[in-house]
């Protein structure tokens, strides 16, 4: 828990949102999802509890995240304005960061349901503030590769703690 702690703390001491949204190239599609810690503490609590729930989890959970967020991204883009977009994503970090570190048990299909809702906001957001002058293909694609390399990462740390217990017990 303690370990946690920590990371939590560095990650919101070193990351800054006012750099995220520099930029406008696949690097900058890239580097967004790392820059800012909303960003980054959903992500890496998406690949962390597809992995603790097992089995297609591992990777579907993650794969819905990706797909909802691009929907929601395309949705963004078009100018219309929903209000709860930041609340929203504000509840995804709180509530997957807490279903990681109590490893909270559903079936697959309900946890894509919660991963999805949650990454439409966090794609409409973005979306809504992709640069003037990005492309959006090109931009997404940074984004997206970035946003499933999180995922991974995500995952990693959690099977690398799992088994760690594992061998402990």
């Amino acid at each position: 828990m303690k370990r946690i702690a920590l990371i939590a703390t560095l990650t919101l001491l070193l990351a800054s949102p006012a750099f995220a949204h520099a930029g406008h190239g696949i690097s900058s599609g890239f580097l967004h999802p790392f820059l800012g810690w909303d960003h980054l503490l959903a992500m890496l609590a998406v690949g962390a509890w597809g992995a603790t729930l097992g089995a297609r989890a591992i990777w579907a959970v993650p794969l819905v995240f990706v797909s909802a967020m691009i929907v929601g991204g395309v949705a963004g883009m078009s100018g219309i304005e929903i209000p709860i977009v930041e609340t929203m994503i504000l509840a995804s970090v709180v509530v997957l960061v807490g279903f990681v570190i109590v490893r909270v048990k559903m079936s697959v299909s309900s946890a894509m349901t919660i991963v999805g809702l949650f990454a439409l906001a966090h794609g409409f957001a973005h979306g809504a503030e992709m640069p003037a002058l990005a492309n959006m293909c090109v931009y997404g694609t940074g984004f997206v590769a970035a946003t499933s390399l999180i995922h991974v990462l995500g995952a990693i740390a959690a099977l690398t703690v799992m088994k760690a217990k594992a061998a402990r017990a």
